[in-house]
């Protein structure tokens, strides 16, 4: 959840972007497949959502009813690229969710991720009380994701060693998700 709500503050200044690019190649282009590239230009990023939500509104226009929310969840989740949906499937985040909604804790679930109390942007951002929340660099988006695996692992008693994640796997797994694809487009 740490991870693709990172992803999620990622992709929201973008969203309407990435929608109008989505209505453009259906509308417009009538084409039957999504094209990525011009997807990935929109969301600035080397991955994008073509879903209509993001993990804000799922929580805003929730209702008591899990099944319908799960619903949302799923179309939510299948609209992420394929290399996010790697992720989303290696995490077995589809089945964490379902579990989630079974036992009627999804949507408290949802509403502790999206806290305004919780930065996992890369930007400074201040609490409702005004208090600065510094931003997230990547790196520091890895000590994050890295401490909370030992700390879930030690609560199951893991070996020490188990859980550690390479510095170098850090830096590049942040590099390739992370990174803005704009800083790499040739000039226009």
């Amino acid at each position: 959840m740490v991870v693709l709500r990172r992803l999620d503050t990622l992709l929201e200044p973008t969203k309407a972007e990435v929608l109008e690019e989505v209505r453009f190649q259906k509308d417009e282009m009538k084409a039957i497949e999504l094209d990525d590239a011009p997807l990935k230009a929109a969301s600035g990023y080397v991955f994008f959502n073509t879903s209509k939500w993001t993990l804000k509104q799922l929580h805003a226009t929730a209702t008591n009813n899990q099944q319908i929310l799960l619903a949302n969840v799923e179309d939510y989740l299948g609209g992420f690229s394929d290399n996010v949906k790697e992720i989303i499937q290696r995490f077995k985040l589809l089945e964490q969710m379902r579990h989630m909604a079974d036992k009627q804790v999804l949507l408290d679930v949802l509403e502790k991720f999206i806290s305004p109390y919780i930065n996992l942007t890369p930007h400074l951002l201040e609490d409702p009380e005004g208090n600065a929340m510094p931003g997230l660099s990547n790196l520091g988006m890895g000590y994050v994701f890295e401490e909370l695996i030992r700390k879930f692992n030690e609560e199951n008693n893991e070996e020490a060693g188990e859980h550690f994640t390479p510095r170098e796997v850090i830096h590049l797994m942040t590099h390739l998700v992370f990174d803005p694809i704009r800083d790499r487009l040739p000039p226009s």
